[in-house]
């Protein structure tokens, strides 16, 4: 198996090498400025002068963003799940100040602005997947809309939340609330950013072959990170509309 392993590397790095040679006008000249013979040969790095560690970070640089989002992941489920155990420990507690409220309607918008965020992103990673370039970026253009939106809606929650008296100082229902629906639109902004790069890096058609399938590996992960944010806010909402 590594040496099977190792001579595909070997053959992916000899493709790519040979792209390279190719977008350089197949390099003599380039290797005679550096050091090279006239033949076109010499130097330290004899072809296409590529240093080992570019040309793997080339291939594979989703390996290490893949480990850093599973990492971010667990941070998160870590984060909220403390504040979910605090939070049924209190709701069962009996505590007087504990007063629940009726949901005002932006949080059933605001869901589902969330969840057609998610249906958008599935059509975006879709697209990216077939290699049609310009249908993903619009899809990916929609999901990136729908995130701002559904930041906008919970502004005017909290707002309307205010104006009707809603305070955390004198309801720790109303504490958790803001809370938990705060620390959850903070992480959608990072969402919204992630995104934002995944639109930059496919704004524009490419035939290179690794690109595309660094694109598709980008999609994946920064897809786990987008649908687990909208499951969170499905648990949060039937936490605090249910367990009251």
């Amino acid at each position: 198996m590594k040496v099977g392993l190792i001579e595909k590397i070997e053959d992916e790095e000899k493709r790519i090498a040979g792209r390279r040679s190719r977008r350089s006008g197949l390099g003599g000249g380039s290797n005679n400025q550096n050091g090279g013979d006239e033949n076109g040969g010499g130097g330290n790095n004899p072809g296409n002068n590529i240093p080992e560690g570019d040309l793997e970070d080339e291939i594979y640089p989703s390996n290490k963003f893949r480990i850093g989002m599973w990492f971010v992941l667990l941070v998160v489920l870590m984060t909220f799940g403390g504040l979910i155990g605090a939070y049924i420990v209190i709701s069962t507690k009996g505590v007087y100040e504990w007063k629940p409220f009726r949901f005002p309607v932006q949080v059933f918008v605001s869901t589902a602005l969330l969840f057609s965020s998610s249906l958008t992103f599935i059509f975006a990673r879709r697209s990216i997947i077939a290699e049609q370039q310009e249908r993903a970026r619009k899809w990916l253009l929609a999901t990136t809309a729908l995130g701002g939106v559904f930041i906008a809606s919970q502004l005017v929650l909290w707002l309307t939340l205010f104006m009707q008296g809603v305070y955390m100082a004198s309801n720790p229902y109303a504490g958790f609330f803001y809370i938990l629906t705060a620390i959850h639109a903070i992480h959608v902004l990072g969402g919204i950013t992630a995104l934002g790069y995944l639109v930059l890096r496919t704004w524009l058609p490419t035939n290179d072959e690794v690109e595309l399938q660094n694109r598709k590996m980008f999609a994946n992960v920064i897809g786990w990170y987008w649908h687990f944010m909208d499951g969170l806010w499905i648990v949060l909402v039937v936490l605090l509309g249910f367990w009251k």
